[in-house]
């Protein structure tokens, strides 16, 4: 019975969240529709606002979603002193379609609306891919090293989409979002990768530096997330079904150093810098990871050595409790 009840619980949560993405889609459809038809920069400055506030709508409902039918128990270290006025870069692992809606979770009214990065296939996801779209999430399209090969033009062509995007994001606050191993962690892909940590994949390094190169003069902080799920990994059904008891959440602010901005494609030796900090970094949330997810309680954060390429170190926080309970 408690397994059957669980099942319903998923099934009545899974609904609400079909039922709020319709709700909300259709007047950002409509405010998209009336933002292309009037190109006047004002106008279009004044519907992107609007159209922000509709999806924060969405955050807001999809956030009391979980409160109603989840029982997962949410752990916050380091989340003081952020700005919903202010540009950041965040930076987390990945493991889940979960991770979305927990970061959109703590993150809500505490920093501008996250953007992602996203591939160009889920452009056609139904409803939520046009929705990304007119919300100017970016789509990427990643060619291979066969495809360059074949095709030496289409060199360079992903950098040009993230510079694109980034010109978007100068006209008001963001958060651009970036899950750093470029896909979801997964045994198999950790293996594949002869990955050199225990929790997490290898480093993607390009677009961080693309973003900062685009837009390092704007953004002033960057948010490095740690997720952790002790004991059940953060599976969507199992989410929506309360099976996930808990989630652990480590931000580490650090200030963006000038020496962080450079020629990522064009300069090599900033390339190996920009590389090393960025391996440093991960390995010290792998380190990070493994106390997370230690059955023992969660330690005070030791100093960090992931410093950025000018060196300073990041900052750790207190300890926060987030109940989501039905």
């Amino acid at each position: 019975m408690k397994s059957i009840f669980k099942t319903i619980r998923g099934l009545l949560s899974l609904a609400l969240y079909f039922i709020n993405t319709l709700a909300f889609c259709t007047p950002l459809f409509l405010m998209t529709l009336l933002k292309a038809i009037i190109p006047l920069a004002a106008w279009r400055k004044l519907c992107d606002k609007i159209l922000i506030r509709i999806a924060g709508g969405w955050i807001a409902v999809n956030n009391l979603n979980q409160k109603i039918f989840s029982r997962t128990r949410i752990q916050v270290r380091g989340r003081q002193e952020l700005d919903p006025n202010d540009w950041y870069l965040v930076m987390a692992n990945h493991q889940s379609w979960v991770d979305i809606l927990i970061l959109q979770n703590i993150f809500y009214g505490r920093i501008p609306m996250l953007k992602f990065f996203l591939k160009k296939e889920l452009i056609w996801v139904p409803v939520l891919g046009q929705a990304w779209w007119a919300l100017d999430f970016p789509f990427m399209k990643r060619y291979s090293k066969k495809v360059l090969q074949r095709n030496p033009t289409l060199k360079g062509k992903d950098i040009e989409i993230t510079r694109k995007a980034c010109q978007k994001f100068k006209t008001m606050p963001v958060s651009v979002m970036n899950f750093v191993e470029g896909t979801r962690f997964t045994p198999k892909k950790h293996n594949e990768q002869v990955s050199p940590y225990t929790h997490l994949l290898k480093t993607k390094a390009g677009g961080i530096a693309f973003v900062l190169a685009a837009m390092g003069e704007q953004l002033n902080t960057i948010l490095d997330v740690t997720i952790a799920y002790p004991g059940t990994p953060g599976n969507f059904w199992k989410f929506l079904c309360g099976r996930i008891p808990e989630v652990k959440i480590d931000i580490r602010t650090m200030p963006i150093d000038p020496s962080l901005m450079g020629n990522y494609v064009g300069d090599h030796a900033f390339r190996d810098r920009f590389q090393t900090w960025l391996n440093r970094l991960w390995t010290e949330k792998d380190k990070r990871m493994a106390a997370m997810l230690a059955p023992s309680a969660w330690p005070e954060p030791q100093n960090s050595i992931g410093r950025s390429v000018g060196g300073q170190n990041p900052k750790g926080g207190r300890l926060e409790h987030q109940k989501v309970r039905g």
